[in-house]
């Protein structure tokens, strides 16, 4: 998850008080909550005494007289810096500590009181699901409600999340990000303050071999058909004119089981797909369809005479990978650090074992850089549960904490840049390895 902090403000203090400086908190680019230096101090202390302050990255030191404007920029950063490092460390990142100290600071920046509320979730065929929550319930309290309506066993709650979308004209749904534990989700979608956006029940996971433990259960198994039809109806799921007449004879029959066991077979089942984009692979400036799945990356493109090639790229052989944000330059050439008002441009860089001992960095441009690369991470920690004997049905909080802890000394979390210039640097230190890289030689490409 991409947090920032962009941006500082200077604002009254209560009743009239003196002045403080207030930082925002950007989560994938869109204001999360706004915070003082002396809350962020706070929940260091708090993390400090559950886990030692050898476990925690540096924080910004207090200082004794007021802070120029070069300090406090130097203290967003540093701040920033914090804030990402703790989020992307498995253990604290996933503590209650932080998650619920995020959850409150959001809650009280978008000034929503806490009351009883009617939420709508989607499901992948565009039904709608009603649900009654709290405006302060967590996205895990918002998830069980909407499997609890549909009569979801509670072991399968692991295998779907709930998902951020923008709808577009057409219908079709743009990913915008999974919703985390440390947000509320009524407050997530409100505060966009756009009908566009909307909350989507989607499975969660990669490896088709799972869906054997969702279709054991009637209401697992409907919301696996449901998704798949409609994967299939976007084009999302690549289908000859044979199969597609195979599946409507299924789909006629109702023979749901038999409709998903063909589309397994077929490429891109299960595949998230992105909007257009642009990619320097196979050449600059390549206009390209990304859609992540069954542990890869797949980069579509169309070559002179509409004749479509894919390249893929298996997240087992890329050896590291980042995020990286900029703001271009106005026209003029010129612009004060920190505060450029063009829009943000994103890129999700991987560094990829081409051939025996040749690694070639890909990029790809996108607005979609960030759910690009949360995606290549749950990838990573899927494989590595699945590694360690481990699964994804859902466990009790103590049993779900001790897996967490055995499995953070393997995990790798994705580095993420705030705004700034983008580094090509291969050994820059926000560049951090991949757990799940293999070194495959020239025989097995």
């Amino acid at each position: 998850m991409h947090f920032s902090i962009p941006e500082t403000e200077s604002r009254s203090g209560d009743s009239g008080g003196s002045a403080y400086v207030a930082y925002n908190i950007h989560v994938n680019g869109v204001l999360h909550c706004r915070v003082r230096y002396s809350q962020l101090l706070g929940l260091h202390e708090q993390l400090r005494k559950e886990y030692g302050a050898n476990v925690l990255p540096a924080f910004p030191p207090k200082k004794l007289f007021s802070l120029t404007p070069a300090e406090v920029e130097q203290r967003r950063e540093q701040l920033e810096k914090y804030m990402q490092a703790v989020r992307q460390d498995p253990l604290l990142g996933s503590s209650e500590t932080f998650n619920s100290f995020l959850r409150r600071a959001q809650q009280e920046t978008q000034q929503v009181p806490t009351e009883e509320v009617s939420l709508e979730v989607l499901l992948s065929n565009g039904q709608k699901v009603l649900v009654n929550v709290l405006t302060s319930d967590q996205t895990e309290d918002v998830l069980e409600a909407v499997a609890a309506k549909l009569d979801l066993p509670d072991d399968l709650i692991g295998y779907f999340s709930l998902f951020l979308v923008r709808e577009k004209e057409d219908g079709a749904f743009s990913f915008v990000r999974k919703l985390q534990e440390f947000e509320l989700p009524y407050v997530s979608v409100t505060s966009l303050r756009s009908q566009e956006y909307k909350i989507v029940l989607r499975k969660s996971y990669w490896d088709s071999a799972y869906d054997d433990d969702v279709m054991e259960n009637r209401v697992g198994l409907n919301l696996l058909y449901a998704q798949t039809v409609s994967d299939i109806e976007r084009g999302w799921i690549l289908v000859t004119k044979e199969q597609h007449r195979q599946l409507k004879s299924l789909q006629e029959k109702v023979s749901k089981k038999e409709f998903l066991r063909l589309a397994q077979t077929l490429r891109h089942y299960g595949y998230l797909r992105f909007d257009a984009c642009v990619a320097d692979f196979p050449e600059k400036d390549c206009p390209v369809v990304v859609s992540a799945g069954n542990s890869e990356l797949s980069l579509q493109l169309r070559l002179p005479g509409q004749q479509l090639r894919e390249g893929s790229f298996r997240v087992t052989r890329m050896r590291c990978w980042r995020v990286t944000s900029s703001v271009p330059l106005p026209s003029g050439g010129t612009s004060s650090p920190g505060r450029g008002r063009g829009e943000v441009r994103l890129e999700l860089a991987f560094e990829y074992l081409m051939s025996k001992d040749r690694l070639q960095w890909v990029t790809i441009t996108s607005p979609q850089a960030i759910m690009m690369s949360i995606c290549l991470q749950s990838m990573v920690d899927e494989l590595m549960v699945k590694k360690s004997g481990g699964s994804i049905r859902k466990e009790s909080p103590d049993a779900s904490r001790e897996s967490m802890v055995k499995l953070s000394s393997k995990l790798s979390a994705v580095s993420l840049r705030g705004i700034g210039s983008p580094s090509t640097d291969a050994s820059a230190s926000d560049v951090h390895g991949n757990f799940a890289f293999e070194g495959i030689g020239d025989e097995d490409l």
